[in-house]
């Protein structure tokens, strides 16, 4: 460590723009997994507030909320109290004087648990037909409590009664009304009565035969473009890290080859290949936590000057391992110069 620390100091330039280089590598390995993990919850928001463990579908709608229909004679008469209706439906939001929103109605029965778990900011849930609680996203629209509004064209106006925090889904806000409400912007006939039935319990059953009982990760990775957002993200965060491999490694080959002559000195004084090898591997450690701490910095006033529109969202276990990732693999790339500084010959090397 004396070594690599003393060297350090004396080469602050080259070490220096090592260091930069894993700041900026770490840096966008950070704000793209911050990304991810905030879009990520955007489109599984609301379905987490609700506290559901499956979903009784109709079994002809390929898990797609948006296309599943059950009908009265299809749902049990009384539902337990670890179920609940929910019924979908697309939306947008016109006022004048206002932005245009676009989100998911979602209908509910107050009295189911549900309706229940959602959490007000403000106001009071939906009482009447015409009444909403919308998301906090509404509010950046210049939406406020008590605005009126029309949805999807309809005659009759809608009323904002309450807000909520954090319902999102498919990264749409969440608007959520009376089931009464949900045949006529669904524009489907009476004779349906919810999208699906959402329960606490892991596998309930279905009841019916043209209905069938999916888990909430099966639901959730069905969700429009969950799946191929996330993989994504996956692919891109991977191929960093094997480039960081790749760029550190060559880095430090380098630096290796041009002290070459000062490890034949080194050893030629008696000093082993092992204490040569630990310095090696010392700088490379203290380069990259130098690098992640830089990194990390630059990441939370990065996020804090972001505006509330882009989703940014932190796991301090994910980007712990993020990190942890980025030591292990420039300790890898500090490891392939090794050969060569166990492989110096002094005579040669200061002879030639």
């Amino acid at each position: 460590m004396f070594l690599a620390l003393k060297e350090m100091r004396k080469e602050k330039l080259r070490y220096s723009l090592i260091i930069a280089m894993i700041v900026l590598i770490s840096y966008l390995i950070f704000i793209l997994t911050s990304l991810a993990l905030g879009l990520a919850q955007q489109n599984t928001d609301a379905i987490n507030s609700w506290g559901m463990q499956s979903i009784i579908m109709n079994k002809d709608a390929d898990i797609s909320l948006s296309q599943s229909l059950i009908k009265k004679s299809q749902a049990p008469s009384t539902l337990p109290k670890s179920q609940a209706y929910i019924a979908q439906a697309p939306i947008v939001a016109k006022k004048s004087g206002h932005d245009q929103v676009s989100g998911t109605f979602i209908g509910l029965d107050n009295d189911q648990f549900v309706a229940k778990k959602i959490t007000l900011t403000s106001g009071h849930l939906a009482k009447s037909r015409y009444q909403l609680v919308v998301d906090d996203a509404f509010k950046e629209s210049g939406y406020k409590l008590g605005d009126t509004f029309k949805l999807n064209g309809n005659a009759h106006a809608y009323t904002i009664v309450g807000f909520t925090h954090n319902a999102k889904m498919s990264v749409a806000p969440v608007a959520y009304g009376r089931l009464s409400a949900w045949a006529t912007l669904k524009n489907v006939p009476t004779t349906m009565i919810a999208s699906a039935i959402v329960s606490t319990k892991t596998a309930p059953k279905a009841g019916n035969s043209a209905l069938h009982t999916y888990d909430k990760d099966t639901f959730v990775q069905k969700l429009p473009g969950y799946s191929a957002q996330n993989m994504t993200f996956e692919m891109m965060i991977g191929f960093l890290l094997v480039i960081s491999l790749i760029v550190i490694a060559v880095f430090l080959y380098i630096l290796t080859m041009q002290k070459q002559q000062n490890y034949a000195v080194l050893r030629a004084q008696g000093i082993p290949g092992s204490v040569l090898v630990k310095s090696t591997l010392s700088q490379a450690f203290l380069m990259v936590i130098s690098g992640l701490v830089i990194g990390v910095i630059l990441t939370v006033v990065t996020a804090m000057a972001m505006p509330s529109a882009v989703p940014m969202a932190f796991d301090v276990p994910i980007l712990g391992a993020v990190a942890l990732a980025l030591v292990v693999i420039a300790m890898l790339g500090a490891v392939i110069p090794v050969r060569s500084i166990l492989k110096v010959d002094p005579v040669s090397v200061i002879g030639g």
